[in-house]
């Protein structure tokens, strides 16, 4: 009887110890490491209109030369960036060239102006070879609009661009959004 009595209790230990594994395998948990790696990023759209866009001033007659001409172009950049950010404008080259004439990029007045989504200080340069800020410390953030004024005063029309010789003078202009 000794001996059943021993083989009970082993065999019930037994059971109890199977029983428990199988319990404990059914309420492990296994944990997965999910990560978001983020690159700061900045990019001016293909679909903003300066892309490849044109911007055209016609002087047909002497009120043409005589008065002021601007161009105002919406959503002319369209800038995605995670981080604040400048947009800055310059020229290829130092004019505007028609076959062997020329007239100095100087007479073209750049103006961020507000209206679109982009939000900075907006600022109003010349033209010229260098990098200038256009809009300085612009909100980060997806598809913002920017909107350009070009302009040329009356007084640089009648002096500089009044005797030149008929045609179209053509240069091109960059913009850089740069992270700040």
């Amino acid at each position: 009887m000794k001996k059943q009595m021993v083989m009970v209790v082993l065999s019930l230990g037994l059971i109890s110890l199977g029983s428990s594994q199988v319990s404990a395998q059914n309420s492990d948990h296994v944990g997965t490491s999910v990560n978001i790696v983020l690159a700061d990023v900045i990019s001016i759209d293909q679909g903003s209109v300066a892309s490849g866009g044109t911007v055209d001033f016609n002087y047909v007659n002497t009120t043409d030369y005589n008065s002021s001409k601007s161009v105002t172009v919406p959503n002319s950049l369209i800038i995605n960036s995670s981080k604040n950010f400048d947009v800055k404008i310059k020229s290829d080259g130092a004019n505007f060239i028609n076959g062997a004439n020329l007239i100095p990029v100087d007479v073209l007045q750049v103006k961020a102006i507000s209206g679109g989504s982009l939000m900075g200080t907006m600022n109003e340069v010349t033209l010229s070879t260098n990098d200038q800020v256009l809009v300085s410390n612009a909100s980060l953030g997806a598809k913002r609009i920017l909107n350009i004024a070009y302009s040329i005063s009356a007084e640089k029309a009648s002096k500089v661009l009044l005797g030149k010789p008929k045609g179209t003078y053509t240069q091109i202009v960059t913009y850089t959004a740069t992270a700040l």
